[in-house]
């Protein structure tokens, strides 16, 4: 089968043919791909960023944000059966240590085990997951549709559940970069809570996605200066962040109001402030990275009802290099899909 391989770091990936994955134990479960997502995440895996953190053997098979349909099942495996549609939840756990117990997947003791970042990932036309990586949908859903989902929309459900508690009537919340991750987090935050939605972006393209998505106000230049004038000079009970690199980080932390939450979903940038500016003011710092099946599960609920629609471009699997490019170059607004 066709599947796209990192070989080296800092190298274009390589569209190359590889023997198809089988159900060798008896909880594998093997997806035919409907769609496979891209993410700056997989940039950043070319890039290197995380092998210090996470080793993988070169080379493997990106791709974590993956949908389709079950080719073949182990033995043990009840939950799906050949033919039915998923969604595939990319961390591996075990489902027995404390941390699964209490439904927190990505801290599971046998530790992290991630689809797409140090196991073969759905840049291909077959993938090997497990029963507990996969999702059954609903017919309303679309595999192809919804891939995104699978990391994007997973990450912003768990930072959105977070949020929610703080933001009732009379709120705001900004949510700096309408990208993959932004506009559907623009679409999470008007289902879940009554909070003023504020996005901010310098770019048009990105601010007309957050109207379409249902943003109250759009913000293109002098966003500190705009969000003080929309709050009253208070600042926003909430800010997510989902650039996390660069001046935003800066930017982002000085949108939030005294007692307000600063959510840190994009990573790459170095948020540096003297305590005493934390502290005085009571501001509250929290780090998001993916999400819980639970998380994932209430996500599609919400998709099945229309409350949520990833806005994606498909590309066909061999012009995956397109995908790459047009993501680091700017050129993607919404979500990249590759299809095989």
């Amino acid at each position: 089968m066709k599947a796209v391989r990192l070989h080296a770091y800092d190298e274009r990936p390589r569209l190359d043919e590889v023997p198809e994955p089988t159900a060798t134990g008896s909880h594998d479960v093997v997806v035919r791909v409907g769609g496979a997502g891209v993410c700056r995440t997989d940039l950043h895996i070319g890039q290197g960023w995380f092998a210090p953190l996470v080793p993988v053997e070169l080379p493997f098979t990106l791709g974590h944000e993956n949908s389709g349909w079950v080719h073949e099942v182990g033995a043990a495996v009840e939950n799906v059966g050949v033919g039915d549609p998923v969604i595939c939840y990319p961390q591996q756990s075990c489902g027995r240590c404390a941390a699964c117990r209490i439904g927190d997947d990505m801290r599971c003791e046998r530790g992290l085990d991630f689809t797409g970042l140090n196991r073969d990932g759905g840049f291909a036309e077959l993938l090997r997951t497990t029963d507990r990586g996969v999702l059954p949908l609903g017919p309303a859903l679309d595999p192809v549709d919804v891939a995104p989902h699978a990391d994007a929309g997973l990450t912003v459900m768990h930072v959105v559940r977070k949020a929610v508690p703080l933001l009732g009537a009379g709120t705001r919340v900004v949510v700096q970069g309408v990208g993959g991750l932004g506009h559907i987090a623009v679409q999470c935050l008007r289902a879940y809570t009554p909070a003023e939605v504020v996005a901010v972006d310098p770019d048009p393209e990105a601010l007309k996605l957050a109207t379409d998505c249902g943003a109250h106000h759009v913000v293109g230049d002098q966003p500190v200066e705009e969000v003080q004038r929309l709050t009253g000079g208070a600042g926003a009970e909430a800010v997510l962040d989902f650039v996390g690199e660069g001046d935003a980080v800066a930017t982002a932390l000085a949108m939030v109001r005294p007692r307000g939450t600063y959510f840190a979903v994009g990573y790459g940038g170095t948020l540096t402030v003297p305590t005493l500016h934390l502290v005085l003011p009571e501001i509250s710092v929290v780090g998001n990275a993916v999400g819980t099946h639970d998380d994932l599960r209430e996500l599609m609920a919400l998709a099945a009802g229309g409350g949520v629609e990833v806005r994606t471009r498909t590309y066909p699997l061999e012009a995956f290099a397109d995908a790459l490019d047009d993501l680091e170059h700017g050129r993607t607004h919404g979500r990249a899909v590759l299809v095989p």
